[in-house]
C-alpha cells in the first residue's frame, strides 16, 4: 500500500470501532480565544488528546496488531519510542494478547515510561534513541514484528481514519493544519481528509529544530539530519522515510516551521483558555495557526489537531516557566 483509498480507511475505520474512539471536537468561539486567534471564519479543534493511551497512535498500533499471522503473535512485538508510540503499542499488545518489548531512551518522560510498565509492556531503557532503534531492530531479527512509529502502513491507515473522522466532523473546514513528526500523522490524515474532501487545503507544521520533512519536501527525496533539537520530543525524528515522505507529498500541501518558544505560548493557552495539558507536539497546530499562518487563515475555515497530552506536570511546568 502506498496511499490508502476511501474503501481502505473505511475498512479500518470499521475495524477500530468499539476500541478506538471517535474524539469530539471543539469550536474555539469563547471570547477568550476570539482575543488571541485570527479573525478566521471558525477555528474548531480535532481532540484526539482524549484518544486510547493520549493519542492518535492507538489507531495505527491497533491495527498493526490485526494484521499480525499467529507465528508473529505468538513470538510478540518489539517497538522503538520515548513518546506516544511507546503506550499505543503496550495498550495495543495487550489488548490483542501479545507480549510487547518496547526500548525507550533513559530521558523518556517517567509518566510514559510508568504508563507503559502499567500496561503490561517489557520496558528496555537506552542510551539515545539511536539505541532504541538498534534494540528493536536486533528483536526483529530474532523474530519479534517490528511495530516501527511512522513507517508502516497500519500507521498510515489508522491516521487515514482520524483524517476521514475530522473532514466528517468538520465539513466546512478548507484548511487543516498538521503536526510533522515521522510524517504518519499527516500521511494519513491527508489521505482521509483528501479522500474525501479533495479542495482542502493541508498544512503540516514543524519545528525548526526537527524539519526533516521540511527540507525532504525542497530536496524531492528523504532527508537525514544531522540533529535534532526541540522541546517537542514526539515531533522530533531525525529523518524522512520512503513510505510516509511519498504519502505526504502526495497530499500535503506544503510545511511551515514554529519555534520552541511558539510551541511553549500554545501549551500555555491550551491550559489557561481550555484546561488541556498539551505536550509541545499537541501544540504544534494552534502555534503554526497563530504564527507563521495567521495572516493566511484570516477568514477561512480552520481546523486544528490537538494530537496528544502524554506529559508529567513537572515536566509540563518546566517547559513552560
Amino acid at each position: 500500500m502506498t496511499i490508502p483509498t476511501l474503501d481502505q480507511i473505511q475498512y479500518a475505520a470499521d475495524a477500530l470501532r468499539g476500541h478506538t474512539l471517535e474524539t469530539p471536537v471543539l469550536p474555539l468561539t469563547s471570547d477568550r480565544w476570539r482575543a488571541v486567534l485570527p479573525e478566521a471564519a471558525s477555528v474548531t479543534l480535532k481532540l484526539e488528546l482524549f484518544q486510547q493511551t493520549g493519542s492518535f497512535k492507538a489507531r495505527g498500533a491497533y491495527l498493526g496488531m490485526l494484521g499480525l499471522t499467529d507465528d508473529q503473535r505468538a513470538a510478540g512485538v518489539v517497538a522503538a519510542s520515548g513518546g506516544n508510540h511507546a503506550l499505543a503499542v503496550a495498550w495495543a499488545a495487550r489488548a490483542a494478547g501479545v507480549a510487547a518489548m518496547i526500548a525507550m531512551p533513559r530521558a523518556t518522560d517517567p509518566v510514559r515510561v510508568k504508563g507503559c510498565e502499567a500496561l503490561g509492556a517489557e520496558i528496555v531503557l537506552c542510551d539515545d534513541m539511536a539505541a532504541a532503534f538498534a534494540v528493536m531492530e536486533q528483536e526483529a531479527a530474532k523474530g519479534r514484528a517490528l511495530m516501527h512509529p511512522f513507517e508502516a502502513d497500519h500507521m498510515i491507515l489508522g491516521a487515514a481514519t482520524l483524517g476521514l473522522e475530522v473532514a466528517r466532523q468538520m465539513p466546512e473546514a478548507a484548511v487543516f493544519i498538521i503536526p510533522v513528526g515521522g510524517g504518519g500523522l499527516i500521511a494519513g490524515m491527508a489521505a482521509g481528509i483528501k479522500a474525501v474532501r479533495p479542495e482542502a487545503q493541508i498544512i503540516g507544521v514543524e519545528p525548526f529544530g526537527a524539519d526533516s520533512m521540511h527540507r525532504s519536501f525542497a530536496a524531492g527525496q528523504p532527508v537525514t539530519l544531522d540533529r535534532v533539537a526541540t522541546i517537542a520530543d514526539s515531533l522530533g525524528s531525525p529523518k524522512a522515510m520512503p513510505l510516509t515522505f511519498q504519502a505526504a507529498l502526495k497530499n500535503v500541501d506544503r510545511i511551515v516551521h514554529v519555534s520552541d518558544d511558539d510551541l511553549r505560548h500554545g501549551m500555555r493557552l491550551y491550559l489557561q483558555n481550555a484546561a488541556i495539558l498539551a505536550e509541545p507536539a499537541c501544540a504544534a497546530s494552534l502555534a503554526a495557526c497563530l504564527g507563521p499562518l495567521r495572516d493566511e487563515v484570516a477568514g477561512r475555515h480552520v481546523g486544528l489537531i490537538a494530537c496528544g497530552s502524554n506529559i508529567a506536570l513537572d515536566r509540563f511546568a518546566e517547559l513552560t516557566r
